[in-house]
């Protein structure tokens, strides 16, 4: 196994963007190890001089020069960083001078806009949107479902809640989701209050084992985390997703990221990330 390569995400904001970006990066390097850190809020040359003393630090102790991403707007904290006993890679340095030549303008050097607050519409838009999708998890209420515009629905331990609370924390979509239970199951019905909603449903699915499981964390030696259970479960709810015609995924061997993209893409979604 070979020995973690430190990796720095540097940011003058909260680092949500050079972390997005630079894991993008090393997922390309299969079989090697990083230790990831990731410093925000170097807003200052003086920050700057201290983030670079400790990455020297590191890079001293551990024997192998470590990896900076940044995502730092001010050229004074770049020339800094850029200093470090380190492999400096920016993505102002990379994209904006192009960007500067081909729309015959300086760049603002703004600190802080990927993630700061600079739309108050927006921001009320997505906490409007998270709320909506707390009170209305894993059908504890049914009160203004028709604001909703997506109601994703599955056996329980399939995804529903992390996926819906995602959306509207990334994309201020006004999600819910609804259990189906083993009675509704058994049965093979569809419970009423989602069949007043039908062009607003999807339903998510799972493999047994791996449902069985995550059950098993929650439950262990439980029917409800038993292999059969869980079969039978999924088997009679993809049943009724083909009957009721309902679009629906397998959330097995999938991110967040990735349901939330097909998710959107069927209902045909169309937000603006926050």
């Amino acid at each position: 196994m070979s020995t973690p390569r430190s990796v720095f995400f540097l940011s003058d904001g909260t680092g949500i963007t050079a972390e997005t970006l630079g894991n993008t990066l090393l997922t390309q390097f299969e079989g090697e190890v990083f230790h990831k850190t990731t410093l925000p809020f170097i807003t200052t040359v003086e920050r700057a001089r201290s983030t670079v003393e400790y990455i020297n630090h590191v890079a001293e102790r551990g024997g192998s020069r470590p990896i900076l991403i940044s995502t730092t707007v001010n050229d004074a904290v770049r020339d800094v960083l850029r200093d470090a006993n380190a492999l400096f890679l920016d993505f102002f340095d990379q994209f904006i001078p192009g960007l500067e030549a081909e729309l015959g303008r300086d760049s603002s050097h703004a600190q802080g806009r990927a993630h700061g607050l600079t739309d108050n519409k927006r921001y009320n838009a997505r906490i409007a949107a998270m709320n909506y999708a707390m009170e209305h998890d894993d059908g504890q209420s049914v009160r203004d479902l028709a604001k909703a515009e997506l109601i994703l629905i599955a056996p329980s331990r399939c995804g529903k809640t992390p996926t819906s609370l995602y959306m509207a924390l990334q994309y201020g979509v006004f999600a819910t989701n609804y259990p189906l239970i083993a009675e509704d199951l058994e049965a093979g019905r569809m419970p009423d209050v989602l069949r007043e909603n039908p062009t607003k449903l999807f339903g998510l699915t799972s493999d047994p084992e791996r449902l069985s499981q995550v059950r098993s964390e929650r439950r262990p030696g439980s029917q409800y985390a038993s292999l059969a259970q869980c079969a039978f479960e999924l088997r009679q709810a993809e049943a009724l997703y083909r009957k009721h015609q309902v679009p629906f995924l397998n959330s097995a061997n999938m991110s967040i990221e990735e349901m939330t993209t097909l998710i959107m893409q069927e209902k045909a979604l169309r937000k603006t990330l926050f």
